[in-house]
C-alpha cells in the first residue's frame, strides 16, 4: 500500500508518511519557494523538484534520498540561442470592446515555467516547459537539449530559428504562463508503457500531440475532441486540455480533464470521446487520475466553471467512473460540504494502489484509502498546493 506522498506548493516541498497508521505531514525542502511540480523517477528513485523561485527564476532540483538533502540538478533547462516563438500578448485598446486587444509577434524563447517532469526507461528524462519547450534528456539527467522536430513542428509556425519568421501558430497561450504573455505550455508527458518511443503530450492550448519515433516526428491526435465555444468547434488544433493520464495495466485506455469537459479514449488516443455528466457537476476541472489496472475506472475533482473556478455550491466532491465514463458517481464522505470554495490543480490528484490524494489552493490535503469512498483530511494549513504525487 503506498505510504508516501509528494506534494509541490507555493512555499515548499512536503511529505505525507503513514507512520503508525497515521498519515504525517512535514515540509522536506525548499522553504519559500514555489514549487510547482515534484515526482520520483521509478526507474532511478531520484526526487525531482520543479522551482519556480520569484526572484531567480526557474530550476531543477533533485534528491536522491528520498529528500532528506536537495541539491540542484547537474543540468539545468536553457532555450538554445536562436529559439524563438510565434507569441500573443494582450494590450489595453480603447477602441476594443473590453479594453484588450491581441498582439502576435515573433520572440526569444526565454523560460517562463517548469511545468512537469516524466521518466522512460534507460535514463529517459522529459520536461514540459513554458513556452511550449519538451527537453529530453537520455542520460538520467545529466544533460537535456530541446526536442527539436517538437518545437519547430509546423502548427505552430515552422523552423523559427533561421529569422522572425512568417509562419502561422495553431499553438495559443495558456493564463498559467502568468505576467504579460500568454504562451503555451506543455504540462502532460504520457510515455507508452508497451512502446517508450510513442510519447504523448498536452500542450495549452494546442491540443494532444504523439510521436512514435522517440520525438523524431510529431502529429495531433485530437479526433473526437470539441470546442464548442469557438466557431469550428471540431478543429484539429486549438484545444485546451487541463491534463491527460494513461492506465499504465491497460495503456489503451487514455483520460483527459479538457477544458470544455472530461474526454475517454479506448483506442490509445486515436480517438476521444466527451463523458461529461453536466446534472452531476462533472465537466470543468483540471486534474483527472487514472486506475493503475483498470483502465475504464478515473477520478476527477469538478468545478464550476472556468469563471468560477472553485467547488460548485460550496461543496467539494470527487467523482469516479469505472464503466469508461457511461456513469459516475459523486463521493462526498468526509470532504467540506458547506462553505468549501476549493480548486484542485491539473497536477495535484493522484492514485496509488486504492490510495487517492488530491489538495487544493486552499492548504488541504485529503487522502482516500478506499478508492474515493472516504476522505480524511491530513493537513490543512500547507500553502496553496500546486503538484500530489505518491513516492515510487
Amino acid at each position: 500500500m503506498a505510504s508516501r506522498i509528494f506534494i509541490g506548493t507555493r512555499k515548499g516541498t512536503f511529505v505525507a508518511e503513514k507512520i503508525d497508521g497515521r498519515w504525517r505531514p512535514r515540509l522536506a525542502g525548499h522553504a519559500g519557494i514555489g514549487v510547482n511540480f515534484v515526482a520520483q523517477d521509478p526507474y532511478t528513485g531520484r526526487l525531482w523538484a520543479l522551482l519556480g523561485h520569484g526572484h531567480w527564476g526557474a530550476k531543477l532540483s533533485i534528491s536522491d534520498d528520498e529528500g532528506a538533502t536537495w541539491a540542484d540538478a547537474p543540468a539545468q533547462i536553457k532555450y538554445p540561442q536562436g529559439a524563438r516563438y510565434i507569441a500573443q500578448d494582450m494590450y489595453e485598446d480603447a477602441a476594443a470592446q473590453f479594453g484588450i486587444g491581441w498582439r502576435i509577434s515573433t520572440k526569444p524563447a526565454t523560460l517562463a515555467k517548469l511545468w512537469v517532469i516524466g521518466f522512460g526507461p534507460g535514463g529517459r528524462v522529459y520536461v514540459g516547459t513554458i513556452p511550449g519547450g519538451l527537453f529530453v534528456s537520455s542520460d538520467a539527467g545529466a544533460t537535456f537539449a530541446l526536442n527539436r522536430p517538437l518545437w519547430d513542428h509546423e502548427s505552430r509556425g515552422g523552423n523559427l530559428f533561421d529569422g522572425d519568421g512568417v509562419g502561422e501558430t495553431k499553438w495559443f497561450g495558456t493564463p498559467a504562463s502568468e505576467g504579460g504573455d500568454f504562451a503555451p505550455g506543455i504540462h502532460s508527458i504520457v510515455i507508452d508503457p508497451r512502446d517508450p518511443q510513442r510519447v504523448l503530450v498536452a500542450v495549452s492550448t494546442a491540443g494532444v500531440i504523439e510521436t512514435r519515433d522517440g520525438g523524431q516526428t510529431w502529429h495531433s491526435v485530437n479526433k473526437g475532441m470539441t470546442m464548442e465555444h469557438t466557431p469550428e468547434p471540431e478543429a484539429e488544433w486549438g484545444h485546451d486540455p487541463h491534463y491527460i493520464e494513461q492506465c499504465e495495466g491497460d495503456p489503451d485506455h487514455v483520460w483527459q480533464q479538457n477544458h470544455v469537459g472530461v474526454f475517454y479514449s479506448a483506442d490509445a488516443a486515436k480517438s476521444w470521446r466527451k463523458v461529461s455528466a453536466l446534472d452531476q457537476g462533472v465537466h470543468f476541472g483540471f486534474p483527472i487520475t487514472v486506475d493503475a489496472k483498470q483502465g475504464r475506472t478515473a477520478w476527477v475533482v469538478p468545478g464550476r466553471s472556468d469563471q468560477q473556478r472553485m467547488a460548485i455550491d460550496g461543496g467539494l466532491f470527487v467523482a469516479r467512473t469505472e464503466d469508461g465514463g457511461a456513469t459516475w458517481k459523486e463521493l462526498r464522505h468526509g470532504l467540506p460540504q458547506q462553505c468549501a470554495y476549493d480548486v484542485v490543480y491539473r497536477h495535484a490528484l493522484a492514485n496509488k494502489e486504492g490510495t487517492l490524494a488530491f489538495g487544493s489552493t486552499t492548504g488541504n490535503l485529503y487522502v482516500s484509502e478506499d478508492g474515493g469512498e472516504g476522505w480524511m483530511n491530513v493537513a490543512g494549513n500547507l500553502p496553496p498546493i500546486y503538484a500530489v504525487r505518491f513516492g515510487s
